[in-house]
């Protein structure tokens, strides 16, 4: 056994003894979710925050997870790399990004103790860092075909195709690359259309503009808040917008801690984003969102978080707090919310339109949170009504391991939903019973 994995151990038994007595003293909040969440008071954890995240054990074979009532779902595509990200081209090809964060040297004893958990979870180690194209060419529900659309990647993730032009989000900055259609591998050298600093929350989604002449590209912070000072931050936090033609990059929106899946709701033509919120101020507090995107909104971090809830830990700047606007739909405490796919009503039976969300899972609460498929209902372009799981079971019923883990999520060809589970790694397909 590796010193990380004794750590790791060493980590689990002294954050279990910190848990049980918060548990004890603070007991269980009720969930904070929807449009007005009962966000309990901040208590910060201090040197010893809550660090609670399953060991990844991956699936049985036969075993998946389990669906809605009326719904069923199977293994589109098995035995990939820690798959993310899922893109669906307009001849049917799946593509499928894969990468992870990478190792890395710890800074402090807790980023030790962080590193040394994530390695256990299976969510930190040498990143595969290209993207596999799947298709499913006899429509069975089962990509039999598979290919390395491109590869020698820096931590690709999100992906887009306008024109003849692929392009990719690399954790370091946007890539193009030239595309023929049906083609199954790109092999010319790609050119960078805009930097990013890397690192930290190293994702970075792309979504095309309803006309095809943007790029948004959702850019995280390099630590909880502000850790390190602004000056690291600046970038950060963002969603950018890149101007196809003119080839230039702008801030959309900011205060957005980590902003992940983005998608477009059709009825307002809002974009709409899931953001990961702070870390380290209990099991419910603040929870991540789903919200709208204002341009040029400020949506408060690191300040304050769900409108002008100042963070205390935050060195202050009160002009920015004054114009912090709240998020529109609360996703509960720490469930690590990335995935976003605007689901219109029918792509599964009994659902109305509304936003599918992957939720990626917690590690900084008593009780884990997350894990799961889930499904926000939305009446005349706005979130109307309670949550529902598509999928769930990724979790052992003690929490010690994971199963799976979620991550993107895309409407498939044939209309199935598909969503990418980065532990079990495997590219899940929902359909109807």
């Amino acid at each position: 056994m590796s010193t990380s994995s004794i750590f790791a151990r060493v980590v689990a038994v002294v954050g279990g003894a910190a848990l049980r007595m918060r548990r004890l003293r603070e007991g269980d909040h009720t969930p904070a979710w929807g449009t007005a969440p009962a966000i309990p008071e901040a208590k910060p954890q201090g040197a010893i925050p809550t660090l609670k995240m399953p060991t990844a054990r991956g699936w049985a074979p036969g075993q998946t997870p389990e669906a809605a009532p009326g719904l069923k779902v199977n293994a589109f595509a098995t035995d990939l790399d820690h798959p993310r990200w899922i893109e669906v081209l307009p001849n049917g090809d799946v593509l499928i990004a894969e990468a992870m964060s990478v190792d890395r040297s710890p800074r402090s004893l807790f980023d030790y103790a962080m590193v040394s958990t994530m390695r256990r979870a299976r969510a930190m180690g040498v990143s595969a860092n290209r993207i596999t194209l799947l298709r499913d060419a006899d429509g069975d529900g089962v990509a039999e075909i598979r290919e390395v659309f491109l590869d020698g990647l820096n931590q690709p993730f999100g992906m887009a195709l306008v024109g003849d032009t692929f392009y990719v989000g690399n954790t370091d900055g946007l890539m193009a690359f030239p595309y023929t259609p049906g083609a199954t591998r790109i092999t010319a050298p790609g050119t960078r259309l805009a930097t990013f600093k890397p690192g930290g929350h190293w994702t970075r989604s792309l979504l095309v503009s309803p006309d095809r002449t943007k790029i948004y590209i959702g850019v995280g912070s390099l630590s909880n808040i502000a850790d390190y000072g602004m000056e690291e931050e600046e970038g950060r936090a963002a969603i950018h917008e890149f101007d196809i033609a003119s080839g230039t990059t702008r801030i959309f929106a900011s205060g957005l801690r980590n902003a992940v899946g983005t998608a477009w709701e059709p009825t307002t033509g809002a974009l709409w984003t899931v953001v990961n919120e702070r870390d380290g101020l209990g099991d419910e507090t603040p929870p991540d969102y789903l919200t709208s995107v204002q341009e040029g909104g400020f949506y408060g971090w690191p300040y304050c978080y769900w409108g002008q809830t100042i963070d205390d830990r935050v060195p202050q700047d009160a002009a920015k707090v004054a114009s912090a606007l709240t998020p529109d739909y609360a996703l509960g405490g720490h469930t690590a919310s990335l995935g976003l796919c605007w689901l219109p009503a029918g792509t599964l039976p009994g659902f109305p339109d509304g936003m599918a969300i992957g939720q990626h899972g917690s590690w900084n609460r008593s009780k884990l949170s997350g894990y799961k498929l889930v499904f926000i209902p939305f009446v005349n372009g706005r979130p109307s009504g309670a949550p529902r799981d598509i999928l769930t079971g990724f979790l052992a019923p003690d929490e010690k391991e994971s199963y799976g883990r979620p991550v993107g999520v895309a409407i498939g060809p044939d209309g199935a939903v598909l969503m990418a589970d980065d532990v079990g790694d495997v590219i899940w397909r929902v359909t109807g019973a």
